[in-house]
Formats: C-alpha cells, sequence, structure tokens
C-alpha cells in the first residue's frame, strides 16, 4: 500500500513545528498576499526562506498557497512573488485561478502547482485537463464521496496527485466559493476575508413587519441555519488508502497550536497502523476519541458517502466543544532525575491528572504529584501565564511534547 502524505496547516512558524514535531509529512502556508487567510499570521519572505530550510532539514516539504480569486489589480506583483518563492526553494504552490496558474507556468516552469479546492474539481475530465496543462496534484472539492474519489483516481493519470480535505472547518457554500461574507459585511472570502457569516445565529422577518424579527428556535439556543458540522474522516482512514489518495489534508491555519498537535498526531497514528496492518478494514474507535479533545463542533463525514442531510448540520449552537485544557510545553527533560522543565499554557496543580503527548505513541497519563518553581522550591499550582516550572515526570519526555488536563465538570 503507497503511503500517503500527511499534510497540515502552519498559520505561523510555531504551528509548523508542531505539525512537524507531531509527524505531519508537509505544511502548508501562506505569505503575506495571494493567500485565502489574510487573519492568520502568515510569513513575510524572511520567514519563509526560515520555514522552508526548517523544513528541508527534516526532509519534509512546504507548499505555499496562492488561492485568491483574483480580480485584475490583484496580480500585481504576482510574477515577482513566485519568482522570490522558487529561489526560496519551496517545494509547490496552490493555486486556484487559471490565471494565477498561467503565470506560475510562465516564470516557474518547474515550480510543482496543487490546484486548490477552490477550483471546484468534481470529476475527473477536469482533473485530467489540469493535468495537461501542467499541474501535478489536484486538490478535490469536498463536495465528492468515496465512490467518486475512486473513480477520479482510475481515470486520470498516475503522476497526477490526488488530494482530499480528511478534517477541519466545512464551509456552507460550494468548495468555498462563497459570496455572503462580502455581501453582508464587505469582507471578501474570495480573498481571504471571510467574516464567517454562516456560523451566525439567524433570525425571520416577514415582509409586511420588517421591522419584527421573530426567533427560529432548534432549542433554547435558537437555531444557526448555515452552520455545518467539522469534517472528521478519520474512520475512513483504510478505505481512502485502498483508493490511492495521495495527500491528506487537515484544515486549520487559524486553529491553535494544540489543536493542529493533536489532529496531526491522531492521523499519523492512524495511517502508520493501516501501513502495517494493509488488510485492516476498521479502526479502533481511539482514533476518532483523540480528536474530541480538540475544540471543535461536532463532527460529520460530509459527502463522504453521498449526499448531506440535516444531521450534518449543527442548529442548534454556533460554538464548539471543547473537553481538554492545553497546559504546557516541555521546554526540557533531564533523565538522570527525571524532571522536566515546562511552559505553562493553563493553570495545573498538585493532584490534577495530566495526559502528555507522544509523538507516534499517543498520550501517557500521569498525576501530578510534585512541581517546583526555576529555583527549586516546592509550588502548588502554577497560577502565572507561561511560567516556567519543573514537574517530576512518569516517563520520558521530550522537547515540544505538550500536556493537557480534562475539563472539570
Amino acid at each position: 500500500m503507497k503511503k500517503p502524505e500527511l499534510l497540515a496547516p502552519a498559520g505561523n512558524f510555531e504551528k509548523l513545528q508542531y505539525a512537524l514535531h507531531y509527524g505531519a509529512d508537509a505544511v502548508y502556508c501562506a505569505g503575506k498576499k495571494f493567500g485565502l487567510r489574510a487573519k492568520a499570521d502568515n510569513f513575510d519572505n524572511e520567514a519563509l526562506a526560515e520555514a522552508a530550510a526548517y523544513v528541508h532539514e527534516r526532509n519534509k516539504k512546504i507548499y505555499v498557497t496562492l488561492n485568491i480569486i483574483p480580480h485584475n489589480d490583484d496580480l500585481a506583483g504576482l510574477p515577482e512573488y513566485v519568482s522570490e518563492l522558487q529561489s526560496l526553494g519551496i517545494d509547490g504552490v496552490i493555486v486556484a485561478d487559471p490565471g494565477v496558474f498561467s503565470v506560475v507556468r510562465e516564470v516557474a516552469p518547474d515550480l510543482k502547482i496543487s490546484v486548490s479546492t477552490q477550483a471546484n474539481n468534481t470529476n475527473w475530465r477536469s482533473v485530467a485537463f489540469w493535468h495537461a496543462q501542467g499541474a501535478r496534484r489536484i486538490v478535490l472539492a469536498r463536495e465528492l464521496g468515496l465512490r467518486e474519489i475512486q473513480e477520479i483516481r482510475e481515470q486520470v493519470a498516475r503522476d497526477m496527485e490526488i488530494e482530499i480535505f480528511v478534517h477541519g472547518a466545512m464551509c456552507i457554500s460550494y468548495s468555498g466559493r462563497c459570496l455572503l461574507s462580502h455581501y453582508m459585511t464587505g469582507r471578501n472570502s474570495n480573498q481571504g476575508d471571510c467574516a464567517h457569516p454562516c456560523r451566525w445565529k439567524y433570525h425571520l422577518i416577514e415582509e409586511t413587519r420588517p421591522d419584527e424579527a421573530f426567533s427560529i428556535e432548534e432549542d433554547a439556543s435558537g437555531s444557526f441555519i448555515f452552520n455545518s458540522k467539522d469534517l472528521c474522516l478519520i474512520d475512513e482512514i483504510p478505505a481512502l488508502m485502498k483508493a490511492g489518495v495521495d495527500s491528506f489534508k487537515i484544515e486549520g491555519r487559524m486553529k491553535s497550536l494544540y489543536y493542529v498537535a493533536t489532529v496531526v498526531s491522531a492521523y499519523r497514528k492512524a495511517i502508520d497502523y493501516c501501513l502495517d496492518h494493509p488488510d485492516v478494514t476498521q479502526l479502533d474507535a481511539s482514533y476518532y476519541e483523540e480528536l474530541t479533545k480538540v475544540s471543535h463542533r461536532n463532527y460529520t463525514k460530509g459527502f463522504y458517502s453521498g449526499k448531506t442531510t440535516a444531521a450534518d448540520q449543527n442548529y442548534g449552537t454556533g460554538s464548539y466543544t471543547r473537553a481538554y485544557d492545553f497546559v504546557g510545553l516541555v521546554l526540557e527533560y533531564d533523565e538522570s532525575s527525571g524532571m522536566a522543565l515546562i511552559e505553562q499554557r493553563n493553570k495545573v496543580s498538585i493532584g490534577d491528572t495530566v495526559e502528555i503527548m507522544i509523538p507516534g505513541k499517543g498520550f501517557i497519563s500521569q498525576t501530578i504529584a510534585m512541581m517546583t518553581d526555576v529555583e527549586g522550591t516546592a509550588i502548588e499550582s502554577t497560577p502565572h501565564p507561561k511560567m516556567r516550572y519543573y514537574l517530576q515526570m512518569c516517563a520520558p519526555v521530550k522537547p515540544m511534547d505538550i500536556l493537557r488536563k480534562q475539563d472539570k465538570v
């Protein structure tokens, strides 16, 4: 069985580092222009050069998004930017617009191009078209099921890589081609500035009573009529690997470091297990359970089995579910004493049970029995943001390992 790429979001350099630490094969990020996540930290050219060097030192890959839907004025500076990306050693770019595609082909003909999900490719003929133009990867629309993905893989050239989203937020509009944000707020989602009005709470107005808004209630919280659940296909990794998908993509450049690390870790374990057990058809429930430990909307498999239904929408709330808190990062570990230097991200106290996320191995649990401040004085809790403290560990850890704690009910 072919080993697929696990492709992770990198909203900034720290998230990039943790994505790789927890098992990503590649990351995707944006520069300061031409990408669809204007609110992410993103990378200037100096940071991109540093990121590319960091990634390549670890034999991984880095892709840069050029996936806006540009107007004429938006093309200014694009050829120079593409040339700069090529000089930085970027492994490829992600493009949605034919005009941007043509610029990349002219300026950097050897630079690998992935055609974005924003290009709405839903059939093998359109994938073959892009292959003929020189694309070497297609990010399929999220509105496809397993049977359609299999057929596309069978019909197109083997050197045309197939990438799909397996996890993250779903858009109410067709593969992200949405005008709702622009219409309601002036913020253009197709140029990276979506206000996410699909997550808002709405009311009903009858035309003869324009000043009277009627509540639409699914329950006491109201109704969120456009609010999709989040995509989660971890249970379908065995079938998707057998279908020949080349890259599994995680959405989330705006999500936290902890989110990226947890989701990458779960999919890394699932992929590796399937490689070691090629006949497996169903994964243990623990893989899915791991993904409930991050802040998320309720999960759906989207279009995987066909058309979506009302069950794939979350009408009752626009908020997230969160069962665990990210409480710390390992900075150093001393094997002789078993003590780890931790940077606090949320408060912990003596007697708390924490889980330490170990790359490639899942997690270990321990009850906190002893902590000291950096001077060695025993402490009962860690109340100060980002304070550093020492924690007695029950097993060896490494720098960048993450600590989390279950929320109290």
